[in-house]
């Protein structure tokens, strides 16, 4: 059974930009915590290193955008989209990748404020799923955030920084020193 569209707003436009806002600053937070010793880290051979998941985190919501925009989910569509980005990411230093994901807010402000109520409301086929626009950037853009903002925590935790608890994780802010 497919849920069919509603035509009401459970988020704003200023929320949607807000939430992602959010999200690139408690990412920012969490890669303040790493140091040069960590970017090798990777917890099996065949994971991204540290280094590895702040170059894609620097186009991954950027990328999935472009495809949410184009409305097409097809492996050309998608390779010919992803493959670029990923060339590109994987040249950027450290600090590169952090500068662009710092650039992000800014970004889907841009390129998501101009979106009408249609536009997020536009129909798209994921792989013989229909979905909208504006769901996807929700379940592809906000939850990659989340999601990648959790891994590199997890890294930072297996590397030794026990310091770190759920408000850095949850709130992007360091826990007060006890008395």
């Amino acid at each position: 059974m497919q849920a069919t569209l509603d035509a009401s707003l459970i988020l704003t436009t200023s929320e949607l930009m807000a939430t992602l806002r959010q999200e690139i600053r408690i990412l920012l937070h969490l890669a303040g915590k790493v140091d040069g010793s960590m970017l090798g880290y990777r917890p099996t051979p065949k994971q991204r290193s540290t280094l590895e998941l702040l170059q894609y985190m620097a186009i991954m919501g950027p990328t999935q955008l472009t495809v949410i925009e184009h409305g097409v989910f097809d492996r050309p569509t998608l390779s010919a989209t992803w493959s670029p980005a990923e060339a590109n990411a994987k040249k950027m230093s450290f600090d590169q990748a952090l500068t662009a994901i710092g650039q992000q807010p800014d970004e889907y402000a841009r390129r998501l404020g101009a979106w009408t109520d249609a536009d997020f409301r536009k129909e798209v086929d994921m792989f013989g799923r229909k979905s909208s626009r504006g769901l996807l950037v929700i379940t592809l853009v906000v939850n990659g955030h989340a999601a990648y903002r959790t891994q590199l925590f997890l890294y930072l935790k297996a590397c030794g920084r026990d310091e770190l608890s759920t408000t850095n994780l949850w709130a992007g802010v360091d826990m007060p020193a006890k008395p």
